[in-house]
């Protein structure tokens, strides 16, 4: 169905990794807005609705893609959050390795491999910031391996809320030291590799720190840097180098 949203999430997040022209943002907004769907709380994401997998762009809302076993367990191996495109790396094919499902209604678009095809042949300065973008993805993947691999959970947890809080500003969806934060803590734990009470015992201990607070489904982190800190924290994984200047 015919979906109206708003593309600035996507376009601003793009426009960090590289000098979008007035004419990119035309064509990239005219696309985004031709192709989108509306999904549910708990919803899955499944097979592309018109054909073979194209690409989707997230424009609100929350979603995850996980991997689960026969007996239900469910690791969250990545968030995909507003402003973000997913499955660049997957294009014309559809990845049956992962599942994607929302955690709050969702608006996406979903765009052809055809139609995708055409417009990074057209726009190539749409094209470049696409691929940088594809690159970071792949270092928050080696970001979330080293998390649940190397970290304890204190550190793992506030990693995470640290990404997240930069990952959403980047995209122009923070409020001064708060973010919309709707995730449950069913969620975190399925994400970093620890028990539903694990994370609470962690989350308490942040906000005892004053490291952050959780009110309802807003996140506020008050000193940032003191959470980056606690989370061995580097941002130049979410940083293209081509885009340092404006980062």
């Amino acid at each position: 169905m015919k979906v109206k949203f708003d593309a600035a999430p996507v376009l601003r997040k793009l426009s960090r990794y590289g000098d979008l022209r007035e004419e990119d943002l035309r064509a990239l907004r005219s696309l985004l807005e031709e192709f989108g769907r509306l999904r549910g709380t708990r919803e899955q994401i499944g097979a592309c609705e018109d054909g073979p997998c194209g690409i989707r762009f997230v424009l609100s809302g929350w979603a995850c893609r996980y991997k689960s076993l026969e007996d239900g367990r469910r690791q969250i191996v990545a968030f995909l959050l507003p402003g973000e495109v997913c499955d660049v790396c997957h294009s014309g094919i559809s990845p049956t390795d992962s599942a994607m499902a929302t955690l709050t209604p969702v608006v996406f678009s979903e765009v052809p491999q055809g139609r995708f095809e055409a417009l990074l042949h057209d726009f190539p300065t749409i094209a470049r910031a696409l691929w940088r973008e594809t690159a970071i993805d792949m270092s928050i993947q080696r970001e979330w391996t080293l998390n649940v691999g190397q970290r304890h959970a204190y550190e793992r947890l506030a990693h995470l809320l640290c990404e997240i809080f930069l990952r959403l500003n980047q995209a122009g969806l923070t409020s001064g030291i708060t973010c919309e934060f709707p995730m449950t803590q069913c969620d975190l734990a399925d994400a970093t590799g620890l028990s539903v009470v694990h994370v609470n015992r962690t989350l308490q201990e942040l906000r005892s720190e004053n490291l952050i607070s959780l009110q309802g489904k807003t996140l506020s982190v008050p000193n940032l840097q003191r959470l980056q800190s606690a989370a061995l924290f580097d941002t130049a994984y979410l940083y293209p180098a081509a885009a340092d200047a404006r980062a």
